[in-house]
């Protein structure tokens, strides 16, 4: 499988900007932010995408969302709201086949996404 700049960051051969890092996880700035605040969260494990979990990941997925969670805090959006996406397949605008939780703050997001 050809490697991803996910895995490229993880190896730490292409810069970011981190903003926590542990054995299973990494977060940092998206490069092209669709809010003031704009995060990714990634597990170290490659899994392309959503439909390629399994009941074994179910951990993964949860210790992704504390993560969010722990930095939304840290970034004082915890109280004013801030958004999680997950985008599957191209349809679903996903553009880099590593799974990855969107953390976005720092404004007010209305719905429908728009």
């Amino acid at each position: 499988m050809e490697k991803t700049i996910f895995d490229k960051i993880i190896a730490k051969k292409v810069p970011s900007d981190i903003i926590y890092e542990d054995d299973n996880y990494l977060a940092f700035k998206d490069i092209n932010p669709q809010a003031p605040i704009h995060i990714l969260i990634i597990p170290k494990k490659r899994i392309p995408t959503i439909n390629d979990l399994n009941d074994s990941d179910r951990d993964i997925i949860g210790g992704m969302v504390l993560i969010a969670k722990d930095i939304a805090k840290s970034l004082s959006i915890n109280e004013d709201g801030y958004r999680l996406v997950f985008n599957c397949n191209n349809d679903g605008g996903q553009t880099v086949y590593h799974i990855h939780l969107h953390l976005l703050g720092g404004r007010s997001f209305s719905w429908p996404p728009g």
